[in-house]
């Protein structure tokens, strides 16, 4: 059985992984007969937001793999313990944790850095030649890790036109994209999707990543 890392950022839009992304791709996996396996860092948020009223809560503090933990339900693995040699390949999805956990894009933008076992893991499976999802705001530090090789690729985060700019600041290129649709750079093997990027309804987020899936599979 082929095994797929899934790479989360904390639990709710705001402040870590994009629930509804995550679960959309966690049942896509696992409904083509593939394994998952969880993995997030072991490390502190940026901050913990009020999913309520939006606001900061200044007061709390949480971890990143305690709360992706929450999605996994469980059963998940701390990033520094894995290896490219342990998978097949590699899906990040949504939410502000990829650029405020994962890396600190959302602060600094095209001079972003990412986090040490982000960038060790990403990397090797670049250099394996095998496949990465990158899904709604998650193409963007792609893009950085990609500069920090030498690499570039075709990348979308929709239709942002900032964000946009930054992807092609770090040296890829980036295509505007409707949400149920997929990029596929096949040289670098990277499919990326807008999903909430662009879309309102999970039921429209959900055609593009589950094409994402499909194409990744194809490509192991």
């Amino acid at each position: 059985m082929s095994k797929i890392g899934v790479v989360l950022s904390g639990c709710g839009v705001y402040d870590g992984t994009e629930i509804h992304e995550a679960v959309i791709t966690l049942l896509a996996l696992d409904q083509a007969g593939v394994e998952s396996v969880i993995m997030a860092p072991n490390i502190g948020q940026l901050h913990v937001v009020n999913h309520l009223s939006g606001e900061e809560m200044q007061m709390e503090n949480r971890n990143v793999l305690v709360e992706s933990a929450r999605i996994a339900r469980g059963n998940i693995r701390d990033i520094a313990l894995v290896n490219s040699t342990d998978l097949d390949a590699l899906i990040f999805p949504g939410g502000f944790g990829v650029a405020k956990n994962l890396s600190d894009f959302a602060m600094v933008g095209a001079d972003c850095e990412i986090y040490p076992d982000i960038l060790r893991l990403t990397s090797e499976i670049i250099e394996a030649n095998k496949p990465i999802g990158a899904i709604c705001i998650a193409p963007a530090f792609l893009a950085k890790i990609l500069e920090l090789m030498g690499k570039s690729a075709r990348l979308t985060i929709g239709n942002d036109e900032s964000t946009a700019k930054n992807i092609v600041q770090m040296g890829s290129k980036h295509t505007v994209c409707n949400v149920g649709d997929i990029l596929v750079d096949e040289t670098n093997k990277i499919v990326s999707t807008p999903a909430y990027m662009v879309g309102n309804r999970i039921s429209e987020v959900a055609i593009g990543i589950e094409k994402l899936v499909e194409k990744l599979i194809s490509m192991l």
